[in-house]
């Protein structure tokens, strides 16, 4: 018998983890037929691609308003040939905008809907919990916390554990890191991650740069090494480098190391260096895999604070933390300075801090130790078990 799988990947990272777990499918069940929206991890593991992930990508939400026809286009063509060609179960991966307004529809007609990566509902708009209720037959979520909010709300869920988890070695490679970029294995490493987007390179970059100068007028021997995801970014930083020089300082972008087997660039900079400053995001659960201390900072425009105020109806968080290492942890195992106190002041001197109190940075990394066993549970595999279950429960 054959079954047909819908599928919908809207950024990279969602079109990795898909392809390991579309892999793990077709291994147990070889007549699986797939089509719909992913990019070239997925086509190369055997999705039909209807349409290129890309068209899904926008940035921020001026982009999201100019990319609206061109979204609404595509949600059509595709929720439309599901209606009529239908799928046994459609499989949403993250874009919660797109993904659980598609899951809404195709449910409603009987489809049985997966949706993997839940939304941060546990700190922004958790009203969406009732959107979610009604789009989803089953939630895929990443982490452990999140399984009593849902069984909570009468939600199926299974906890699959985070893919970064199975993919960052428990024990990272700092000397293979630092021989690749020509560093003495006694060189004091720090690493900056300013963020992915434009505005975060606007908003964090003169603010980080500020610090690391502060932090070499204590220790002129200190090296910064700053991942950038693209030659756009590096423009971008580079000329606040230029107002704000850095002595030791390098960027680097996925083209400078080509050995590190289509890693991205900033887990090569995070099993590199001895401590980190980052922006709060992924970014920080990478560094907090690699065991590495760090002081996680954010910055919103007032425009963005703005916005965002107006759409979740909340003017901060409902979690006392913002940092993903210190939400899993339920505590602030690392410090966050956001907004107004993110001075280059106040973020070298918690950083100065942290950098010398050995003890503390121990602890640290036991902590970061435990958390990553807490996620590493083989996600691709439990995914396509859970999603098998759902498949052969609605069949």
């Amino acid at each position: 018998m054959t079954f047909k799988l819908g599928l919908v990947a809207g950024e990279p990272s969602g079109d990795l983890i898909a392809a390991e777990v579309l892999q793990g499918l077709l291994q147990q069940r070889p007549n699986l037929e797939a089509g719909g929206i992913g990019g070239s991890q997925l086509q190369a593991a055997g999705l039909d691609i209807w349409e290129p992930m890309n068209a899904l990508s926008v940035f921020g939400y001026v982009d999201a308003i100019k990319s609206l026809p061109r979204l609404l286009s595509i949600y059509r063509r595709v929720s439309n040939r599901w209606l009529t060609e239908r799928p046994d179960l459609f499989l949403g991966i993250d874009a919660p905008d797109f993904n659980l307004r598609l899951e809404h529809k195709l449910r409603k007609k009987g489809i049985p809907t997966v949706h993997f990566v839940g939304p941060s509902i546990w700190a922004w708009r958790y009203e969406r919990i009732h959107h979610i209720r009604e789009a989803v037959s089953h939630m895929l979520v990443l982490f452990p916390f999140e399984v009593e909010i849902y069984q909570k709300e009468g939600i199926p869920v299974t906890y699959v554990g985070h893919p970064m988890a199975d993919s960052i070695a428990l024990e990272p490679d700092q000397h293979g890191a630092r021989l690749a970029m020509g560093l003495d294995a006694e060189t004091r490493v720090v690493a900056i991650l300013p963020g992915s987007r434009s505005s975060e390179i606007r908003l964090m970059g003169p603010r980080f740069l500020q610090a690391a100068q502060r932090l070499q007028e204590r220790d002129t021997s200190l090296t910064f090494l700053v991942p950038m995801v693209n030659e756009t970014r590096q423009a971008e930083f580079m000329a606040l480098l230029a107002e704000y020089p850095v002595k030791n300082l390098k960027v680097l972008t996925p083209d400078d190391l080509t050995s590190r087997h289509g890693e991205p660039i900033s887990w090569s900079v995070l099993a590199a260096c001895d401590m980190a400053l980052v922006t709060s995001g992924t970014a920080t659960l990478e560094a907090a895999l690699f065991k590495r201390p760090m002081v996680i900072s954010y910055v919103l425009s007032p425009w963005m604070r703005r916005i965002m105020a107006w759409k979740s109806g909340q003017d901060k968080p409902t979690l006392p933390w913002v940092g993903l290492p210190n939400v899993l942890s339920r505590e602030f195992v690392v410090p966050e300075i956001l907004q107004d106190e993110a001075t280059p002041d106040h973020l070298a001197k918690t950083f100065w801090a942290l950098w010398q109190d050995t003890d503390r940075r121990a602890a640290i990394q036991t902590q970061f130790k435990a958390l990553h066993h807490t996620l590493r549970c083989g996600t691709a595999q439990r995914s396509a078990d859970a999603i098998l279950k759902v498949l052969e429960g609605s069949s």
